[in-house]
């Protein structure tokens, strides 16, 4: 086994790292990086520090995401002696706030130290901010350099606790150089093993791929995860491009790169893989069927039957402490293989209910399952600032209590069978059952307190999956009212969480179980669904959905069969009706564009215009217009109307876009009017190849009332606008009204009656920084930088430095070339163009007037001295409705649901 020179503590890690200069990080799609220039850097961040009042023992958020920046800014703070503590930000950004405002009082008003491109998604909670590309232009002084001791505080990981506030584990000095050397010893690991890292920078495990490179005097790699969820068949590209010896990744990627190698498999020539020595799966079951086929798919590329380790840690052990090198040699018949045996140092014991030991590594014994407790120098000493987390956390006789269930074997070989907490892990990141619960309790569609979440695990599942057991508000037997609630717990659950239930299920109260003090028992729903006792509810829900969605029809065509295919692999789901639309199925703004760049690649086509995946959504429309040719183009083939939702039989309502003339912004919300109304978007003229921009205000406001006329051709009507198009839908309501027909809702949101003079305040470059920054390709702490870099230069030359330093990951979202973004811009300069003359007049019967909080100035401001001049243009009262969000985020994933439930229930008195 290699020798590794000793290192007690994190600085004398760096400094024997950086005996080989020609040893360090390669971060991928940047730079290299020695481990001599990164304690250069390091230096200089930790003086920077100090000049910030931070000094030993502080506690420092790091909220950069990107590998290069948090791992300057963590040694940084090593050198400094105060403590790192990686923060990421929450998938509902609603949270962010309280996040902050909690970990401010947990640390103590901590330092947040941000990369340059974060900066502007931190919300203000009181924390000093400063970015790491600030810090490293201190300079350094080496000899101010902090020496800890062993056990003093190192790091600081953040953990959700079943409160759902943060919990911050603390590790020492000594925790993490004996989890390096436990890891180092187990895998027999050399200068020779070059490790790759792609799991994000707040996770343990990405910590472990830093430390243990540099512990064994190695290379490392670094990717994000946009680079590797992007193109799963990336991993493979990047083990092979970099000869990386040692990586990890969670069970859930082996099957996508199965699923993408089904497709495409490569050769050997274009990805050897013969160097690899261990993938490491761990954060989630290995699943062994998984696994034996990414081995044999990629047997060809030289990849060994042997390279797959599974594994356990956590972050209170430091990451990966338990490892099965014996798979490949024992376990490939197993459903799920055992974990193996602990690293040096690391004690395991299983005990019953009682606190009993049934079996240790000291006494191996093959016994039923129990709770699995654990004890070594890699092991936390508790939470910090948190004693009641610690205590129960620890048993009184010291042993970690990992809340997991499982047994050891007659050899001390660890196997997981459950967990005693209520959460959920799915690709590897766990969810805590309460948190979604929460939010789906406050649907209207659902009956209070009776909504479970839980994990499942499908027979043959890459990983576990959510299921949601809810009972409807509604009449049970009502099948609008059931098919209603399970959208609107679906595209919560996916505002929420980012990814879809595998199982919801509408179930009568007694069928969701409860202890004696009435708390609801997942494990026995679990258990329900694994022994098929709520088959009933899933079969209500597939038979509710199926009925709703128009009955299955399977495709025909070659082409409706490779869509139905992409329109799976989006969704996760099949089988994909032809007849279905792709947002009915639960697709999401951010899923269209994913199936944009997905049926572009398996058509072998340069560019699907959105407006016909938006207004052909179904397998079969979208199949007959990719095998036509796309349409005829130009003027006569543009239709401004795009059905988002058509079943219900209320009122259709319709939306015209904002400034921006996308309708995309309407998606998330359309979503919850299934069943109630069809909801249609209004999208601008010109996005089309060979669509020519309105030459008037007049000529839009007309183009719309003819589309939405040829849907609905009398009254009552239902119009409503989002910013610049609510002065759209005041002058398509005058129509209707003028032509007799009876408009009984027009929906403001949050805009005043009068643009014009807003609308002359837009030059060029505010226009299209606006669109970058609604498209997320620049951050609110750019535009004023930004503005006065831009205002001098020509026009194309502005778009060029937008497209030029936007980050790469979101332009390949978006497939967003400087040639789409000039014309986006062009067509959005086009409609400030036609607002610039646009002075409203006459009235319509009322408006309702969506108000959140304004790009300038108060809330109360803005209702009382810019809205409420609405009152001139209608005939009677008007109603003005306090929303939540800001003016660009009043419809974004963390405020859609709120917001749909004012704007229904607003619709409902209105039209009855």
């Amino acid at each position: 086994m290699p020798e590794h020179p000793s290192a007690p503590t994190l600085p004398q890690l760096l400094e024997n790292a950086c005996r080989d200069s020609s040893r360090g990080l390669t971060f991928v799609g940047g730079s290299f990086l020695s481990y001599t220039e990164l304690r250069e850097c390091a230096s200089r961040i930790s003086q920077g520090l100090r000049e910030n009042g931070t000094g030993p023992g502080d506690r420092v958020l790091i909220a950069a995401g990107d590998p290069e920046s948090f791992f300057k800014a963590f040694w940084g703070c090593v050198l400094s002696g105060a403590v790192p503590c990686p923060l990421a930000p929450p998938a509902d950004p609603s949270r962010a706030r309280p996040q902050l405002e909690q970990l401010r009082e947990l640390l103590g008003n901590p330092l947040v130290v941000v990369s340059k491109t974060a900066h502007g998604d931190l919300p203000d909670a009181g924390l000093r901010t400063v970015a790491v590309e600030e810090l490293s232009h201190t300079a350094s002084d080496e000899t101010r350099h902090h020496a800890p001791a062993p056990d003093d505080l190192a790091l600081l990981m953040l953990t959700s606790g079943s409160t759902g506030s943060s919990k911050a584990v603390r590790l020492t000095h000594a925790n993490l150089l004996a989890a390096q050397a436990g890891k180092a010893g187990a895998l027999e690991l050399g200068p020779a093993d070059t490790t790759m890292n792609w799991i994000s920078t707040d996770h343990i495990a990405a910590i472990e791929a830093h430390l243990l490179p540099m512990f064994t005097g190695a290379d490392q790699v670094m990717a994000t995860p946009a680079t590797v969820l992007a193109d799963p068949v990336e991993f493979l590209r990047l083990l092979a491009a970099h000869r990386v010896r040692v990586t990890f990744t969670p069970n859930f990627l082996f099957g996508q790169i199965n699923q993408a190698l089904a497709q495409r498999p490569p050769s050997r020539q274009e990805t050897d893989l013969s160097q690899v020595r261990y993938i490491i799966s761990g954060g989630e079951a290995t699943v062994t069927a998984t696994v034996r086929a990414f081995l044999d798919s990629l047997s060809g590329c030289g990849l060994r039957g042997d390279v797959v380790v599974p594994a356990f840690g956590m972050t209170e052990t430091c990451a990966g402490s338990v490892f099965n090198r014996e798979f490949a040699a024992r376990d490939l018949r197993t459903e799920f293989p055992p974990l193996g045996r602990p690293v040096r140092g690391l004690r395991i014991r299983v005990t019953d209910g009682s606190g009993e030991v049934l079996a240790s590594t000291d006494r191996p014994a093959a016994t039923e399952a129990g709770e699995v407790q654990l004890r070594g120098p890699m092991v936390t000493a508790g939470y910090f600032g948190d004693a009641p987390a610690t205590e129960e956390a620890f048993t009184p006789d010291g042993w970690f209590r990992t809340g997991d269930l499982g047994h050891l074997d007659a050899e001390g070989r660890l196997t997981l069978v459950g967990r005693t907490k209520d959460s959920v892990i799915v690709n590897g990141v766990n969810y805590y059952s309460h948190d979604l619960e929460t939010v789906l309790d406050e649907l209207d569609e659902v009956r209070r307190g009776q909504v479970a979440a839980f994990p499942v695990r499908p027979q043959g599942a890459d990983s576990e999956q959510l299921a949601v057991a809810f009972t409807p508000a509604g009449d049970p037997a009502d099948d609008m009212a059931v098919y209603r609630a399970i959208v609107a717990v679906r595209s919560s659950t996916i505002m929420h969480w980012g990814f879809r239930p595998q199982l919801i299920l509408p179930v009568a109260e007694e069928e969701i179980p409860r202890g004696n003090l009435g708390k609801i028992q997942r494990t026995r729903l679990r258990a329900a669904v694994e022994k098929g006792g709520l088959d009933a509810a899933a079969r209500r829900a597939s038979e509710v959905t199926t009925r709703f969605l128009g009955g299955h029809v399977a495709p025909e065509s070659d082409a409706e069969k490779t869509l139905a295919d992409v329109y799976a692999r989006v969704l996760n789901t099949a089988p994909v009706p032809v007849n279905a639309g792709f947002f009915d199925l639960g697709g999401t703004s951010l899923d269209v564009l994913r199936l944009k760049l997905e049926i572009q690649r398996a058509f072998g086509i340069d560019d699907v215009p959105m407006a016909t995946l938006l207004q052909a959504p179904t397998v079969r429309a979208l199949a007959g217009r990719l095998t036509a040719g796309q349409g005829a183009g130009g003027d006569s083939a543009y239709d401004p109307l795009v059905p988002l939702q058509v079943t219900g039989g209320g009122t259709p309502l319709f939306c015209v876009h904002p400034g921006l003339g996308e309708v995309l912004v309407f998606v998330n919300l359309a979503k919850y009017f299934t069943g109630e109304r069809p909801f249609y978007a209004l999208r601008a003229r010109g996005f089309g190849e060979g669509e020519t921009h309105f030459a008037s205000f007049d000529e839009m406001v007309t183009t719309y009332t003819e589309a939405i006329r040829r849907v609905q051709p009398g009254g009552p009507y239902a119009v409503a606008g989002y910013s610049y198009g609510g002065a759209v839908a005041f002058e398509i309501a005058k129509r209707l009204e003028a032509d007799g027909d009876e408009v009984g809702f027009v929906g403001i949101f949050n805009l005043p009656p009068r643009i014009a003079d807003r609308m002359n305040e837009i030059s060029f470059t505010d226009g299209a920084i606006n669109l970058a920054l609604f498209l997320e390709l620049i951050d609110p702490g750019d535009i004023e930088r930004l503005t006065t870099t831009l205002r001098p230069l020509p026009e194309a030359d502005q778009l060029a430095h937008l497209i030029a330093h936007a980050p790469q990951r979101r332009l390949t979202e978006l497939d967003l070339t400087l040639e789409r973004f000039t014309a986006w811009v062009h067509l959005a300069q086009s409609m400030v163009h036609l607002g610039r003359t646009y002075a409203p007049s006459g009235s319509v019967a009322q408006v309702r007037v969506f108000y959140c909080t304004p790009l300038h100035g108060t809330k109360q401001e803005w209702l009382d001295n810019q809205l409420r001049h609405w009152d001139g243009f209608t005939r009677g009262p008007n109603r003005y409705i306090e929303v939540e969000g800001e003016h660009y985020t009043l419809m974004s994933p963390e405020h859609v649901q709120s917001f749909q439930a004012t704007l229904r229930r607003e619709l409902g008195r209105a039209l009855g």
